[in-house]
């Protein structure tokens, strides 16, 4: 019977995800120990510090885009540079910066880089701030942003910093301290998330961290803690990461163009990157790893509205669905070791055909009560059972927050969060699997756009706050 195919569907998925979450435990005390390491100023001011490009893809990004620069001038780091690469953006993106850095075109700047991009218009610069580049270049996505400012980059590792996001004053040189333990073959390392909704900003930084006042956001707090805490600590000690979010990501630049480069054309390039880092490097039997690094924490505005929201879900729907069906072939492919055989199979069989499992799992079930080939009692029992393993990896994340980082402080947020574990799984976890199949469904009908995306002043957030 199908139902039986469901349940049994179900309790998989459940062993899997607290198989992850018991990886992420086995290492959380280490990571607590690193996270309270005292000697980051001092590793800030050392030559041996690798120095960093720092990329900024931004379209239509004038609300945020000064904070975001002024937090990355600012950073806890000896050697590095901010690329600001203008996506061809139609509000005031390129004006504003302009203005608030003086900046002016280099006659002919040095586009020494190989992969090839969309039309660079200009380049611009202010000695007064020599650590500063601004492009702008025609319109052609976030990835193709991420290939101009790696042709114009002087320094041999590149971050991706998304334009609506800001960095703690030692995100950076925490994801360097990890980096430099093993430059050889450390490929990518990605950083925590978390959303800055109620938090209040001050001068591009943030301060009295507190969590958001809206219902979307707040659900997407408890949703980042699972996804970074509960699952990327674990898949990391495996080295079978597959995406580091664009939002915050370090880079060996030297790998990045091996592989060509971002894949344009397409939401999901953050996912395509790592994919194609790890194919290559199992291809051609070089040793190495991506990892993860969650005390290097970026603060990013998470959607406040359910037709954003929406989008932004869509959107990874569409980007997971094309990028499991174009690498199909490391499926089960002991040529690709953890990845293969592990990453890749439980991406599609549980993340990317999860929505259609629950789906028609679910109207199995009901079909069976409604025959009367069941009894009721069962099924409640079943979703019992379903809704507690959830709400346990949510309380784990919970768990392994207080444990390394404690950054809620206030009684009345842990409350708030065992609420809200508790409250997304009446109509905010089904909506996530609606999103998901729309996803699907745009991708058949090759909808590659982008979708309404609106920014918040991060004044306007820290007044709310």
């Amino acid at each position: 019977m199908y139902g039986m195919v469901a349940i049994y569907y179900v309790m998989i998925v459940n062993i899997l995800y607290f198989s992850i979450i018991g990886l992420s435990f086995r290492n959380i005390w280490t990571i607590a120990r690193r996270a309270k390491y005292s000697s980051y100023n001092t590793l800030a001011g050392s030559e041996l510090v690798p120095a960093v490009s720092l990329l900024v893809p931004a379209y239509n990004e004038e609300l945020t885009i000064i904070e975001n620069v002024n937090c990355l001038m600012t950073l806890n780091y000896p050697t590095f540079e901010v690329i600001v690469i203008n996506d061809g953006s139609s509000d005031k993106t390129m004006d504003v910066l302009i203005a608030e850095y003086e900046l002016h075109k280099i006659p002919n700047p040095d586009m020494s880089g190989t992969i090839e991009t969309n039309t660079v218009r200009d380049v611009y610069h202010n000695p007064d701030y020599p650590q500063l580049f601004l492009i702008d270049k025609e319109n052609g996505g976030k990835a193709d942003s991420l290939n101009a400012g790696i042709n114009l980059s002087h320094y041999p590792l590149v971050s991706s910093i998304d334009a609506d996001s800001l960095l703690e004053k030692d995100a950076l040189i925490r994801m360097a301290r990890m980096y430099m333990e093993n430059p050889e073959e450390t490929v990518a390392i990605g950083g925590d998330v978390r959303i800055a909704n109620g938090c209040l900003i001050e001068n591009g930084a943030v301060h009295n961290i507190s969590l958001p006042r809206k219902i979307w956001p707040m659900f997407q707090s408890i949703e980042y803690l699972k996804a970074f805490l509960g699952g990327r600590i674990g898949w990391s000690h495996m080295n079978g990461l597959v995406i580091v979010s664009g939002a915050f990501g370090l880079f060996r630049k030297d790998s990045i163009i091996d592989v060509g480069g971002y894949r344009g054309g397409y939401p999901g390039e953050d996912m395509n990157i790592i994919i194609k880092l790890h194919r290559h490097m199992l291809k051609n039997k070089i040793p190495y790893r991506v990892a993860f690094c969650p005390e290097a924490v970026c603060w990013t505005q998470a959607p406040d509205t359910y037709g954003i929201l929406a989008n932004q879900r869509k959107r990874w729907g569409r980007g997971n669905m094309k990028n499991m069906i174009e690498n199909r072939g490391m499926l089960f492919n002991p040529r690709y070791k953890v990845m293969g055989l592990i990453t890749m199979p439980y991406n599609v069989l549980f993340e990317t055909l999860n929505p259609y499992f629950r789906i028609t799992g679910l109207l199995a079930l009901g079909g069976y009560a409604l025959l009367d080939m069941t009894h009721w009692k069962i099924l409640l029992v079943f979703f019992m059972l379903n809704f507690f393993s959830g709400y346990l990896l949510s309380v784990g994340a919970l768990v392994l927050e207080e444990i390394a980082f404690k950054r809620y402080k206030k009684p009345s947020d842990l409350f708030k969060m065992l609420l809200y574990s508790a409250l997304k799984f009446v109509g905010y976890h089904q909506l996530g699997v609606l999103w998901r199949v729309q996803g699907h469904i745009q991708y058949l009908q090759k909808n590659n756009s982008w979708g309404a995306m609106t920014r918040q002043s991060w004044n306007d957030e820290s007044e709310t706050a």
